[in-house]
């Protein structure tokens, strides 16, 4: 007795922690093989693809293999219609997702700004991820390098996960990816349920329905997919509390009213992905009986192992003392017998006036049926129209129900009808609030054009301060420049005259170097000059003329003189210039200048 009793402590505590795991989205952020190849190159799938070395296969984060990543054959905008598919070959629970860009060593430039998310647990029916506030828009990358990581919140529990990356305008696109989780080993695929109630409170009700929801509903019943009663967020204590931001009283839990069921329990059955021997069922509860809620007293199961076969006809019932004591929320485990079943359906009987559940969980195996593969395949079947928006699929709780209410006795459970449509346009999509980038290149963009004015300014400043340099340029007051011009030779006398006497505003006086002028045509542009204006000059040049003989008439010299002298007493400035004959000194003959000055005949009588 005592080894049987110590093996089922251990089964029980080893299936409570195996539990545990789904209540703990924070333990399950496994990467599942993009990068590091366990998931293979068939399990990768794209609606089209820019060529072979862009194919679904290069979109794995980290790797640049082919061109570095998967590019779409068209710009995605504005239908967003182009998507890259992920089989995981099983169902999982994917709380991350990670994207990146198609760098290829640089060369790249193509990333994703936004994208959606997809995801299907049977490769037919497709559901859009969406926020817990409604948002399907997810903040992808800013460059082809870094990778984003996203939370899930909710998280998937799905097979088949699609990426669609959305633009802004017509661009090329490419994407690189990576999904974190674990797997999801219970195995479930979808549950019905009525739907959650609101209670009134004061100063504010509580909402408990399904708001993650991501299935159908027809007249009070939603069926065909999964929402916050697996999405791994327990409950508080007090359910008029929430562990998420900005969202309304009671959202971790769904409830319902005792007084809504006549039949004083709620039915919920659940769908699971292969036959199952199932151990035990988790499900954590509110106690908080200050407001009328308490957990069940009692739960009955039934199971049928395939959907063209009857409930089995004995349930597993477990009942449950109510304690009336201690507000706490709490996980009750119910056992299930190692019972074999495709599907669970299970009534939870009232204690109180409210029942308000947060989590389910199943701990159970693959069981392989040899008769299970040779039943016949599901019929589609139509359900009825309802005002809820959303595609009317059938589940086996459904068409019970609607079985009961036109009085027909049967045990047979109709499928689901797959729908692999995808979802309607006039859902709400969240805009793009990416960063201020825009606003930054602007600002950038102005500055550039500030500073290349700034730059042509300051050039163009430059440009004309050399032009008006050029014609300002003035000679020196303090330079007196006489020539001498012979043919041979040059001389040149400075003379520095008292230059606070002179104005620098003059220009330099030029004269001909080589021109040749009579010195009768000299004489009548001679100004006529004060005397002492010419006394000064003939004293302050009066070396030059030493060493000529003193037969040299005075006379002829003023008239050679003046010949080659520009002289301007108004503005102390004299410039002389002298030509003589080459061979000509000692100063020649009378008869030489009279007859013919400075000429060759001249230098012959000399």
């Amino acid at each position: 007795m005592g080894p049987t009793v110590l093996c089922l402590l251990l089964l029980a505590s080893l299936g409570t922690s195996e539990l545990e795991e789904h209540f703990d989205p924070a333990k399950c952020r496994y990467a599942l093989g993009m990068q590091d190849r366990t998931i293979p190159d068939d399990a990768l799938s794209a609606s089209s693809a820019w060529s072979d070395s862009t194919a679904a296969k290069h979109s794995r984060l980290g790797l640049s293999e082919g061109d570095g990543a998967w590019c779409p054959a068209g710009p995605v905008y504005p239908n967003d219609a182009e998507y890259l598919e992920i089989d995981l070959r099983r169902l999982h629970f994917l709380t991350l997702v990670g994207t990146q860009g198609r760098h290829a060593s640089g060369h790249g430039k193509e990333f994703a700004r936004t994208y959606r998310l997809h995801y299907s647990r049977d490769g037919h029916r497709w559901m859009p991820w969406r926020d817990r506030w409604g948002n399907e828009v997810i903040s992808g990358n800013e460059n082809t390098e870094d990778v984003v990581l996203k939370d899930l919140g909710p998280p998937i529990i799905a097979r088949y996960v699609r990426f669609y990356p959305r633009a802004d305008r017509v661009m090329s696109v490419c994407l690189r990816v990576e999904l974190y989780g674990c797997v999801w080993k219970d195995g479930l695929q979808s549950y019905t349920a009525p739907l959650g109630q609101i209670m009134p409170l004061v100063p504010e009700p509580a909402y408990l329905n399904d708001s993650t929801y991501d299935g159908h509903s027809v007249s009070k019943l939603q069926f065909g997919g999964l929402g916050q009663l697996t999405d791994g967020v327990v409950g508080l204590d007090d359910f008029t509390q929430t562990k998420e931001l900005r969202v309304w009283p009671g959202y971790d839990y769904v409830g319902w009213k005792n007084s809504s069921f006549p039949s004083g329990f709620i039915e919920m059955e659940f769908e699971f992905d292969h036959l199952r021997a199932f151990t035990y069922m988790k499900v954590h509860c509110n106690n908080m009986h200050t407001h009328g809620v308490t957990v069940f007293r009692q739960v009955d199961c039934l199971f049928k192992r395939s959907l063209a076969t009857a409930w089995e006809p004995t349930p597993v019932s477990h009942p449950l003392a109510v304690d009336v004591r201690d507000p706490s929320a709490r996980s009750l485990t119910v056992p299930l017998e190692g019972r074999l079943g495709l599907f669970v359906q299970c009534h939870f009987h009232f204690a109180g006036e409210w029942m308000l559940f947060s989590e389910i969980a199943f701990l159970s195996e693959i069981v392989a049926d040899p008769f299970l593969s040779a039943a016949s395949p599901r019929p589609p079947v139509v359900a009825p129209p309802h005002s809820s928006g959303h595609d009317t699929l059938n589940s086996p709780a459904l068409v019970s129900i609607l079985n009961e209410k036109a009085g027909v006795n049967t045990n047979l459970t109709l499928p689901d009808q797959e729908n692999p449509g995808e979802p309607k346009s006039s859902l709400p999509i969240a805009k793009d609030d990416n960063s201020n980038t825009s606003i930054l290149i602007g600002c950038l963009v102005a500055i550039i054009l500030l500073l290349l004015v700034v730059i042509f300014l300051i050039l163009w400043r430059q440009y004309w301060q050399k032009i008006l340099g050029k014609a300002q340029r003035r000679i020196s007051d303090d330079d007196l420049t006489v020539r001498l011009s012979a043919p041979s030779d040059t001389i040149v006398i400075n003379n520095t005259m008292g230059s606070h006497r002179h104005s620098n505003r003059y220009e330099r006086i030029h004269s001909g170097e080589t021109e040749y002028q009579e010195p009768s045509r000299a004489r009548m542009k001679l100004p006529d000059l004060p005397h002492s204006t010419e006394n000064s000059g003939k004293e302050g040049h009066q070396a030059m003329w030493r060493g000529w003989e003193p037969g040299w008439p005075h006379s002829r010299a003023r008239n050679i003189l003046p010949s080659a002298i520009s002289l301007f007493p108004h503005q102390g400035v004299l410039s002389v210039s002298i030509s003589l004959p080459p061979p000509c000194l000692p100063p020649p003959s009378p008869s030489c200048l009279s007859s013919a000055w400075l000429t060759p005949s001249c230098s012959d009588n000399v």
